[in-house]
């Protein structure tokens, strides 16, 4: 499988923006000599992220390692995490659900032909949701690595460019279900934005990167 889709922000650098290759963000910072810049899984982060201060988004110092260390006491135990791989944009695409202590798996879907990485983080979140909705379980929250995802899920909408098409036409079938079950279902459980900086990859994640 091919690697996530990443969007380089550059606040500082040659031409600052956002950028989806690393070539073109190289481009931009190599030899500036005060260059700032920063990988995003997501066009929404990135896009978040440029309007902010560059530094509210690096690393924390190794004099502060500590301070990451000690927010993985942060990770909410009764927790179930999704995640989603795609082979291109668009291309066979595939989702995910583990437990986030152990990582066991949880559910597997997948591949589908002609998806998009947020697609599936959507599909994923809906899957879970309905999953626990089945087990009468409204304690146990999700995280995801997706912004996109999560706005998909409040708004009860996919907000997609990808094209129907006959080879995706079930993935399409999964997306409106998705939503019907939305618009017609009420949850109590959390879904928490995965604080990827801070603790690492998320538990789900495919590791293809």
């Amino acid at each position: 499988m091919a690697k996530k889709q990443k969007y380089y922000v550059v606040w500082e650098g040659i031409s600052p923006g956002i950028y989806i290759s690393w070539d073109d963000c190289q481009l931009q910072i190599k030899g500036h000599p005060t260059a700032k810049y920063k990988a995003f899984d997501s066009l929404a982060e990135a896009e978040y992220a440029q309007k902010r201060n560059y530094f509210e988004f690096v690393k924390k110092s190794s004099s502060n390692a500590s301070i990451s260390s000690e927010s993985k006491e942060n990770i909410v135990k009764d927790s179930i995490s999704v995640d989603a791989a795609c082979s291109g944009n668009p291309g066979l695409m595939e989702y995910q659900c583990v437990e986030t202590a152990s990582k066991k798996l949880i559910f597997h879907q997948g591949p589908f032909e002609q998806g998009t990485n947020n697609i599936g983080e959507f599909l994923a979140l809906v899957h879970a949701l309905a999953m626990l909705q089945k087990l009468n379980n409204d304690h146990t929250s999700i995280y995801t690595d997706s912004v996109t995802a999560m706005s998909w899920v409040r708004n009860k909408k996919v907000k997609t460019n990808l094209a129907l098409s006959s080879k995706n036409k079930v993935l399409f079938d999964l997306i409106g279900r998705a939503e019907n079950w939305l618009k017609n279902n009420k949850f109590q459980n959390k879904i928490i934005k995965w604080n990827t900086e801070s603790w690492g990859e998320i538990p789900a994640d495919f590791g293809r990167k």
